[in-house]
């Protein structure tokens, strides 16, 4: 019963949309209405306001920490719970039950669980995006090579363990929901780091959210 409830509690705080709450504080448009239609730190970017965009990074961030820590704090410390915390916090994140279903990309968020798990776990992967990044250019590319790399990560930290199959479904769950950005990838259509996509459909390349 605790493991239900703990997991369905990691549920409903990924499903805490802060791109959507930020935007309608600030006064812009719905995130899910302009850009690659994922409501993510990357899209609420597209605008301009560098300040609402590093609030919904921060809130996503911190909500897949939350959503783990308080499994680790109030639970029996049962590594399952934990596990599966991450993962729902994911999900939640991604089809938001508060927001009819329509969630990022869960980078964010991934950071969040991943922290809560182990610090050193999140650094490597932090790391692994940031020089991805450097050399390619191309946020999508580094978050999905990130997304595969964490669970091999794991692995090395914790070996066959309950924590490496949450963080590989993790890492599953979000290169599956950059399939849009691996078809731009392929094609050669997705944006770059510091190229402008301001005023670009929903049609166009799309960044990691």
């Amino acid at each position: 019963m605790q493991t239900i409830a703990f997991t369905l509690l990691a549920y409903l705080i990924g499903s805490v949309s802060f791109a959507v709450i930020v935007s309608r504080a600030f006064g812009l448009p719905d995130p899910r209405s302009y850009g690659s239609g994922n409501p993510g730190a990357t899209n609420v970017l597209r605008t301009g306001r560098k300040a609402a965009a590093a609030l919904t990074l921060l809130g996503d961030t911190v909500k897949g920490w939350l959503a783990v820590s308080l499994v680790q704090h109030f639970g029996d410390g049962a590594p399952l719970d934990a596990a599966l915390a991450g993962v729902a916090a994911i999900v939640g994140h991604m089809y938001p039950g508060f927001f009819r279903f329509q969630g990022g990309k869960g980078v964010s968020t991934a950071l969040g669980v991943l922290l809560a798990l182990n610090a050193y776990l999140a650094l490597g992967t932090v790391v692994t995006w940031l020089v991805m990044a450097f050399f390619f250019r191309v946020s999508s590319l580094a978050a999905i090579v990130s997304a595969v790399f964490a669970p091999f990560f794991c692995f090395l930290l914790y070996g066959m363990h309950v924590f490496t199959a949450g963080v590989t479904v993790i890492g599953l769950l979000l290169v599956w929901r950059h399939q849009s950005n691996i078809r731009n990838l392929i094609a050669g259509t997705e944006s770059r780091l510091g190229k402008s996509t301001a005023g670009s459909g929903r049609g166009g390349a799309e960044k990691t959210d």
